[in-house]
Order: structure tokens, then C-alpha cells, then sequence
């Protein structure tokens, strides 16, 4: 299976590093990765070419922010499976694609997906927080559940079939195409129950409380939008946070 693994970035030469270094140690040869840079006006460029030999597209021109330069990335590949990996976060080890690959061909899925740990911003090795997914089942997206978005692969058929990122949603895409995806569509998951991705703290959701609120907000949109019950999904969409930063 050839994975397309999309980095959409912008003035990130800070972090993208430990990013490009982290696909390049993949063991999994056929990775078709591509970068979608918003017309840094960093050196981020230069850091990607000087840190990675794996890189088989670039789009770098303006965009209308990062779900606009996801879907650009989406429309740009042509692997069997699509998946995200963010400019300040890494693999956690270098057979996570191989990991993705072997699941989807065991179980035969649409998706898969697996747990993330939220870092320290410079000490990567540092765990703040520790999302332990679970195995999936459709009724707990009415209890507010989803899978971290940077470890959700998916075959490229679907993102064609079901659509992309709704550009309507500044912070929440992610968790709407999710609904649209496993609530509204049905499409089968597969859970590898290991760290997959390793995400700096400091997040656009979570950086200030006007983004919060408005994090908040779009839920509440996304969950009406997909026809879920918005008051108890939310209440406990935010509850099950709390568990995560005592399971390191």
C-alpha cells in the first residue's frame, strides 16, 4: 500500500525538525510525502530540504489556513491511505507506518487509528498527557468520543466520496469530518493500541481562552451539523480529557 502522509506548515522551522526526522527514520519504504507550506517567510523551506530526502511534493503558496493546506495535500495525493503529520509532531517510532499498513491489511478497514501523547513544547521525551483511545464503537461518538485526529490514516477513496475539510470551521474540522465519517457515513475502524504520534502541547485549540471558547463553539456547529446530541456529547467530550493527564 503507498501511504500519503501530508505536513501542512508555515514559519515552522522551530520544530519541523524533529517532524522531518521522524518520517525519515521510517522503516516503511513506499511513504509519499508531501509538504504543503503556506508561503513561509522562515527558513522552514530550507529546513525541509536539508533534513529530509523523502519528500515527493512541495505546495508552498498562501492559503486560507491549515485545513485550507490539508486539503490542498489531500487533492495532491495518490496513496492508497492519507494521513496528517503536523509540523511540531513526530512519529513515535520509526515502524508506525509500517504499524498503520499491517493493521489495515489485517482487518480489513477504511480507517485506523491508535493513541497519542501530548509533550513537552522542548523536551519531546516529556509526557504532559497521555490519550488512550480505545477500541472503537460507534455509539461513544454520542458520548463525545473520537480518535486523535494525527493518528486517523484513512483511504484516499473516502475523502472523495465523503468529502474534505469543511473550511466553514476555523478549529474544529477535524472533529466534524470525523463525525461526518464514522457517525453520519459508517465507515469501519481498526485500533492499534500503541502511542502512534507524539504532539507538542500549545495546540491553536487550546492556546488561549477566546480560542476555547470558539473550540467550544464549532463543536456545538459540528455535532448539530452531524446530527448528534450536542449537550451530552460536549459535556463529555471535554470530561474525558481530564482522565489523560494521570495515565503516563
Amino acid at each position: 500500500m503507498k501511504v500519503s502522509i501530508i505536513t501542512a506548515c508555515y514559519n515552522s522551522s522551530a520544530t519541523i525538525v524533529d517532524t522531518l526526522k521522524s518520517l525519515e527514520q521510517q522503516t516503511y519504504t513506499n511513504i509519499e510525502y508531501i509538504i504543503v507550506d503556506g508561503a513561509s517567510k522562515d527558513n522552514t523551506l530550507e529546513v525541509i530540504q536539508d533534513n529530509c530526502t523523502r519528500v515527493a511534493k512541495i505546495i508552498s503558496e498562501p492559503d486560507r489556513g491549515i485545513y485550507d493546506a490539508l486539503n490542498k495535500g489531500i487533492a495532491a495525493a495518490t496513496g492508497d491511505i492519507v494521513g496528517f503529520l503536523h509540523s511540531d509532531d513526530l512519529f513515535a517510532s520509526p515502524h508506525i507506518v509500517q504499524n498503520i499498513v499491517d493493521c489495515f491489511q489485517q482487518n480489513n478497514v477504511d480507517a485506523v487509528y491508535g493513541d497519542l501523547e501530548y509533550v513537552d513544547k522542548t523536551d519531546t521525551s516529556k509526557i504532559v498527557r497521555l490519550w488512550r483511545s480505545g477500541v472503537y464503537e460507534r455509539k461513544q461518538l454520542a458520548n463525545g468520543w473520537m480518535p486523535p485526529h494525527p493518528t486517523f490514516y484513512m483511504k484516499r477513496e473516502l475523502y472523495s466520496k465523503f468529502g474534505f475539510f469543511d473550511l466553514n470551521f476555523k478549529i474544529a474540522a477535524d472533529y466534524d469530518s470525523i463525525l461526518r465519517y464514522l457517525w453520519v457515513n459508517k465507515i469501519t475502524l481498526a485500533y492499534i493500541s500503541n502511542v502512534l504520534i507524539k504532539m507538542r502541547v500549545g495546540g491553536a485549540s487550546n492556546r488561549s481562552l477566546k480560542n476555547i471558547y470558539l473550540k467550544s463553539k464549532e463543536d456545538i456547529f459540528a455535532l448539530k451539523k452531524n446530527g448528534v446530541f450536542w449537550p451530552k456529547a460536549l459535556l463529555f467530550k471535554n470530561l474525558s480529557k481530564i482522565p489523560q493527564f494521570f495515565m503516563r
